[in-house]
């Protein structure tokens, strides 16, 4: 290693240049990485809601068919829509009251099970159903989409599954290059006042910067990612990866001191970061990794993305960074400017005499602040991650208000079945608490005419392949404990006539969400505490001492969870799934360093007071830094962010990392003091060289004690 990094010191040119043609395939990859916006498709296809929600794809051509609402319409101009609108490219159909009757006939006279598909409950709005060509979310979908919307007018609304994705799309590509700048310039003003160099900031982004395109280029080799990683990995990668590049700059400024030769002294200060860095990013890449044990697929995709990033963010600032540091160092030093970080030791002192107080205090908050985070409440609708401006939005508004469709159920059942048969199960479910419309083939049509003389248009949306699509509307909300039951209820009728028959749909699948939702907090949660806590336990050859770390970042999760239930926060059903795994990953490198600082003074021969009260003062001058420029990228993008999903997601990390320093500050610390004893038993090697002679503390000049603390400092 130490031959390598020597090599790397005395060729930095070569390194860099060999670093920046690497970003050219990145940014090839980055382009070719297709995006994905349909969140349903991330759920496991055991579901039985999945599975219908293919055949609505694969036969009927219908999981993401549109609806447009035209306002105080005139017969006329839907009429000329419609047929523009089946013109354009990837359109399958485009049905109204003009595929099945002569528009000019006037709407009283029309039979109630057209007018009930067709038009609003006060008969002033009309609507339109579209089939399309391929999948509801392919790119050709969506382009379809964009090019109805230039045919419509603002009193006209296109909603939808495909169109909510597509609308997604345009938002997200819109805003996630504002996203990274206001990520980039909070990040390099708060580094810019709290490191002593003006210009050192933008050498750490710029090869951190360099780490994100490598990971996000790399994602080519995946196919896709969601659109919530691509907004979000980059900023989390930005955040969490941080503290090495500062770990190296620290070791580095050591070094100097140590070797006349600068590319010595870099050199030696890679070698002796590696496996400390490696070390430092396990917890990280851990915490990440249990997120790929999710049932809901989404998971995986952040999880494996993210803990990717962490690696690449580590092997560019061993190989990468160092180089980077010495072709800019004169620029580095030019602009030195003095340390703007707080000092911690009136408060440190004031924690450890008062440690009592704050170790019941941490015990006191566990029991609330965990029971008041198990009663937080989450939203499952995606609808509701969007803002109510967007034109699908808008028209989903509609559809709820005078259409009486909050939730649509589709059913599929098995075409063989008899007219009176399926007659019977429509009208069994119209009586089902809730619905509010039931549009069926045999209703529709009549079971006395016969499908040859139907407008293939009818057929291709009722009956395709041996199988019958029935739409049952409702006016309950979606993810609501009623729409969970009235599920339940339809499909309990449904199977009474056809045990084969599938109910999918917006509330059938929502339903299914909740259930993996709840086992997935669970699962990944335990997996992420048992992986790190592991970890701890080789790292410090300690029972005790993993079990005071995490519990100081739990109860830091506990605390921020529980405070968006008393705020009343809106938060997504993924959010606590991820906060859950993230903060404890990425956050438990504080309490690590804390640690380890204080182990280092005790080995040093300083009795616990003194050891802790030490360690406290430097390490959390590197807590403060790393919190600070997670919360200023994180909060960022809270700011300017318009999707309430990934705005609720950055607003608990952003929160999470400073009560996670807070928790570090103002309860590990008194804990390990109070717990020290119990540590020394549990733990091997913790007081190894506590029998130096104390001599060689007791008569420290003044000079000598600022000369420790400026290398206690660079230690840690």
């Amino acid at each position: 290693m130490r031959k390598l990094a020597l090599w790397e010191a005395r060729h930095p040119i070569i390194v860099i240049a060999i670093a920046v043609a690497l970003l050219i395939p990145s940014i090839i990859g980055f382009f070719c990485t297709r995006v994905n916006y349909d969140m349903m498709s991330y759920l496991p296809d055991t579901f039985e809601s999945v599975q219908g929600e293919q055949v609505l794809d694969e036969v009927f051509n219908n999981a993401g068919i549109s609806i447009i609402v035209f306002d105080n319409y005139d017969p006329k101009y839907v009429d000329a829509v419609r047929t523009e609108i089946e013109k354009i490219e990837g359109v399958t159909s485009a049905t109204w009251i003009s595929t099945v009757a002569d528009i000019s006939i006037p709407q009283d006279i029309m039979p109630e099970a057209v007018t009930d598909i067709f038009y609003s409950k006060d008969g002033t709005s009309t609507m339109m159903l579209v089939q399309y060509k391929y999948k509801g979310s392919s790119n050709e979908t969506l382009a379809t989409i964009k090019n109805i919307k230039k045919l419509l007018d603002k009193n006209t609304f296109i909603s939808g599954f495909s169109a909510i994705i597509e609308d997604t799309k345009e938002l997200t590509e819109t805003q996630a290059p504002l996203y990274i700048l206001v990520a980039v310039t909070l990040a390099l003003i708060a580094l810019c006042v709290m490191m002593e160099s003006w210009a050192l900031p933008p050498v750490i982004l710029s090869s951190l910067g360099m780490a994100i395109i490598y990971n996000m280029g790399s994602n080519v080799f995946r196919g896709e990612i969601s659109f919530i990683t691509q907004a979000v990995a980059a900023i989390l990668q930005l955040g969490i990866t941080m503290d090495y590049s500062v770990f190296l700059m620290d070791r580095y400024k050591e070094e100097k001191h140590k070797y006349a030769d600068r590319t010595e002294a870099m050199a030696s200060a890679v070698t002796k970061s590696f496996v400390a860095l490696m070390g430092s990013s396990l917890t990280t890449v851990f915490g990440f990794l249990a997120l790929c044990f999710m049932t809901l697929r989404l998971g995986f995709d952040i999880g494996f993305v993210m803990a990717k990033g962490v690696v690449f963010g580590i092997l560019v600032v061993v190989f990468v960074l160092p180089e980077i540091i010495l072709l800019f160092e004169k620029y580095i030093d030019k602009y030195h400017h003095k340390n703007f970080l707080p000092k911690f030791d009136r408060l440190n002192d004031f924690i450890v005499k008062h440690k009592a107080i704050f170790a019941i205090l941490f015990l006191v908050l566990l029991a609330p602040s965990y029971l008041i985070q198990s009663k937080l409440e989450v939203y499952y609708d995606f609808s509701q991650a969007l803002p109510s401006k967007l034109v699908s939005i808008q028209g989903l508004q509609r559809l709820k208000t005078d259409f009486g469709m909050a939730s649509t159920q589709f059913i599929v059942v098995d075409d063989t079945l008899p007219s009176g048969t399926l007659i019977e199960m429509e009208e069994e479910l119209k009586k089902v608490d809730g619905v509010t419309s039931v549009i069926a083939y045999n209703s529709f049509i009549g079971p006395a005419f016969p499908d040859d003389i139907i407008p293939d248009a009818i057929l291709d949306i009722c009956k395709k392949d041996g199988k019958q699509l029935m739409m049952v509307n409702t006016y309950l909300e979606t993810a609501s404990p009623e729409l969970n039951d009235h599920v339940d209820k339809l499909i309990a009728v449904v199977k009474s006539y056809d045990p084969n028959a599938i109910v999918t749909g917006e509330g059938a699948i929502t339903k299914d969400m909740i259930t993996t939702a709840d086992r997935d907090f669970k699962v990944t949660a335990l997996m992420s505490i048992g992986a790190i806590f592991i970890l701890l336990l080789f790292a410090f050859k300690s029972i005790s001492i993993p079990v005071l770390l995490i519990a100081s970042i739990e109860i830091a999760i506990w605390v921020n969870l529980a405070l968006a239930k008393i705020m009343g926060s809106d938060v997504n059903f993924i959010a606590p799934t991820v906060i859950n795994c993230v903060q404890l990953g990425a956050t438990v490198d504080y309490a690590v360093l804390l640690t380890t600082r204080f182990r280092e003074e005790l080995h040093h021969g300083l009795d616990r007071k003194t050891a802790i009260l030490r360690a406290a003062n430097n390490a959390e001058q590197s807590i403060f830094q790393s919190a600070v420029v997670f919360f200023m990228a994180t909060f960022g993008v809270y700011l300017v962010c318009n999707i309430n999903m990934i705005k609720g997601m950055c607003a608990l990390l952003a929160r999470g990392a400073i009560i996670s320093a807070l928790s570090i500050i103002f309860f590990l610390t008194p804990l390990l003091y109070i717990f020290e004893g119990v540590i020394d038993k549990t733990t091997l090697g913790w007081h190894k060289g506590k029998n130096l002679a104390d001599a060689e503390f007791a008569d420290v000049t003044p000079e000598a004690e600022t000369e420790n603390a400026q290398e206690d400092e660079n230690n840690a």
